[in-house]
C-alpha cells in the first residue's frame, strides 16, 4: 500500500509510523485512519521488535478532521468512528510494544492515540486536551482510552472542562511515561523502547495480550486469567531457557 498521509520506515529493529499531514495538524481523516490501521496491522506480521508512533510538524495530532466529518450521515459517522476504534484497539493488540513520540499538541483523537499506546515520551512543550467538554460535541470515544490511562477523576476533569494539561501534569497523571527536553524526545523514545523490547519477543507478546485482558476483569477473574496464561507460557522454550539461564548464572539465548 502506498501511503499519502503517513510514512512507514524502519530503524534497526524498530518500525516507525509517522503521521505526515503537518499542514492539517495531523488531523485524523478517514483516509489517514485507514493508513494508520494498515501500517499497524502490517507490523503484527513483520519482524520489528517495537513500533514508534511519531508525527511531523508542531502538532502531534489535532484529532478528528472536521472537514472530513462535515455532512456525514449517522451511519457514515458510525463507520468512521468504528475505524478509529479499530486503530486504537489494534495498537494494543499488536504483539510488539508501541510507543508514542509526542512533540507538540495532542488533542481529542490525538490525545486518544497517545493514551492508547503502551508507552509515551513527551517533550516539555507538549500539551494534551480533550476539548469537547467546552464545546458542542463531547469527546466520548477519546474518553475510553483516557480513563484507562489516567484514572477516573483526572479523566473526568479533562473531559468535562476541556482544559489542556501540560506535559509534566500528563506525566504525574500517568498519561505519559517520560517528559524530556524537546530536543531529546526522539532519542529518549528510542532508549525507552529499546529497554521495553529486551527479552523474548514471543513472551512479551503473550504478556502484553494478557495484561490488557486482565485490566478489564474484576480481581478474582484477573488472577485466574493471568495465572492460567503464566502457567501455560512457562512451558515455552524461551521460558524454560530463561529459568535455566538464571539457575546456571548465564545470559539466556532465546529462540526468537
Amino acid at each position: 500500500m502506498e501511503y499519502e498521509h503517513i510514512e512507514l520506515t524502519h530503524e534497526d529493529s524498530f518500525a516507525v509510523v509517522t503521521m505526515a499531514r503537518p499542514e492539517k495538524r495531523n488531523a485524523l481523516s478517514e483516509a489517514h485512519l485507514r493508513e494508520l490501521l494498515h501500517a499497524f496491522q502490517a507490523q503484527a506480521k513483520g519482524d520489528a521488535r517495537g513500533v514508534i508512533l511519531a508525527a511531523q510538524g508542531p502538532v502531534f495530532s489535532a484529532g478528528h478532521d472536521f472537514g472530513d466529518m462535515d455532512g456525514r450521515s449517522l451511519e457514515q459517522m458510525r463507520g468512521l468512528l468504528a475505524i478509529c476504534a479499530e486503530v486504537m484497539q489494534t495498537i494494543q493488540a499488536l504483539p510488539q510494544p508501541v510507543i508514542a513520540q509526542i512533540e507538540g499538541l495532542a488533542t481529542a483523537g490525538g490525545c486518544q492515540l497517545a493514551a492508547s499506546c503502551d508507552l509515551a515520551v513527551a517533550g516539555e512543550s507538549a500539551r494534551f486536551a480533550v476539548p469537547g467538554g467546552r464545546g458542542g460535541w463531547f469527546c466520548t470515544t477519546p474518553g475510553v482510552a483516557l480513563a484507562r490511562a489516567v484514572g477516573r477523576k483526572h479523566a473526568i476533569e479533562m473531559l468535562f472542562t476541556g482544559d489542556p494539561i501540560d506535559a509534566h501534569k500528563a506525566e504525574a497523571w500517568g498519561l505519559v511515561n517520560r517528559v524530556v527536553p524537546d530536543a531529546r524526545v526522539s532519542a529518549e523514545t528510542r532508549e525507552l523502547l529499546g529497554r521495553a523490547t529486551r527479552g523474548s519477543p514471543s513472551a512479551k507478546a503473550v504478556g502484553k495480550q494478557a495484561l490488557y485482558r486482565q485490566m478489564d476483569l474484576e480481581i478474582g477473574a484477573a488472577y485466574d486469567h493471568a495465572s492460567d496464561v503464566m502457567a501455560r507460557s512457562s512451558q515455552t522454550p524461551d521460558a524454560q531457557e530463561g529459568i535455566r539461564a538464571f539457575l546456571e548464572k548465564r545470559r539466556p539465548e532465546f529462540t526468537d
